[in-house]
């Protein structure tokens, strides 16, 4: 049986990993969490060892390790400025790293990353979910003429704590169009190639508007977190909305099957969305490293 742990096991996006782990016939050894409500393990893996301080965790995990029972992969679900530090705990315990999104805020981060995992011999995995969207894979996009237009609206209404969280903290999520914005950029990459210029003309805490050419498609996008707003979710491409709303059930799973088929997404598949979300928060936040 391969054995995972988990950081960030009180999150938001955390029972999308237990359910893929569950699925992939997994064991959940350990997680960790600064928070306690954590009662959703009982549901998929009740014997798993579970910290709220992530020194016991780590001396926990690495006493596994020492007994010759070591972790396979360490699924990192924590805020997005303590990634690339968990995806380097999973790699110095011996274990792969599945990250969520973005895997690291800096695009010079990525290398030292790539480094490391030379240095251990293990990899780094990432969730890029929306490549495996049925609704893209049927897509012929090919028979279309380009250069593509490509709109992105993607109005997701986030109460007043959301300026009080980590998620509001430019330093901390790396703003909106890291914080959302990565998951629809990395898919217009994947699909239309390397990003040529990136304009955001409009930002504050809760809107992002711009503008970027790629390879071969125009991209303009919105991104909004203001409260008041219905959710819209918009992915369209030559004035064909492409439904993105629904079919994300298992699309973590699938991501599990393809990692642990040692087909995942690694580095350099996030480096161009990654550079372009660096570029925009460097364009409207000149003070921020």
């Amino acid at each position: 049986m391969v054995d995972f742990a988990l950081i960030g096991a009180a999150g938001y996006i955390a029972p999308k990993h237990l359910q893929a782990i569950k699925d992939v016939g997994g064991n959940l050894v350990a997680a960790v969490d600064p928070h306690d409500s954590v009662g959703i393990i009982d549901s998929y893996f009740p014997e798993c060892s579970f910290f709220t301080e992530f020194e016991r965790f780590d001396r926990h995990c690495e006493k596994l390790r020492r007994q010759g029972h070591g972790i396979d992969y360490v699924s990192i679900c924590s805020p997005n400025y303590l990634h690339d530090a968990h995806c380097r705990f999973a790699l110095r315990i011996g274990a792969d790293a599945i990250c969520e999104k973005p895997l690291v805020l800096h695009e010079r981060n990525l290398d030292s990353l790539k480094d490391m995992e030379e240095e251990k011999g293990r990899n780094i995995y990432t969730i890029l979910q929306l490549r495996l969207h049925p609704e893209i894979s049927k897509f012929n996009l090919w028979k279309t003429k380009f250069p593509m237009r490509i709109a992105i609206e993607y109005v997701t209404p986030r109460g007043k704590w959301y300026d009080h969280s980590w998620k509001g903290d430019v330093k901390k999520s790396g703003g909106l169009a890291t914080n959302i914005g990565i998951h629809l950029f990395d898919l217009s990459v994947s699909l239309f190639g390397k990003c040529k210029n990136v304009t955001a003309w409009t930002e504050n805490n809760r809107l992002c508007k711009g503008f970027m050419e790629l390879q071969s498609a125009k991209v303009y996008w919105e991104l909004s977190a203001e409260m008041g707003r219905s959710p819209v979710r918009k992915f369209i491409i030559n004035d064909q909305e492409i439904e993105l709303s629904n079919g994300f059930k298992d699309l973590h799973t699938k991501s599990y099957e393809q990692i642990l088929a040692g087909k995942g997404f690694g580095i350099e598949d996030v480096r161009e969305s990654v550079r372009i979300c660096e570029i925009i928060r460097k364009t409207q936040h000149d003070n921020y490293s």
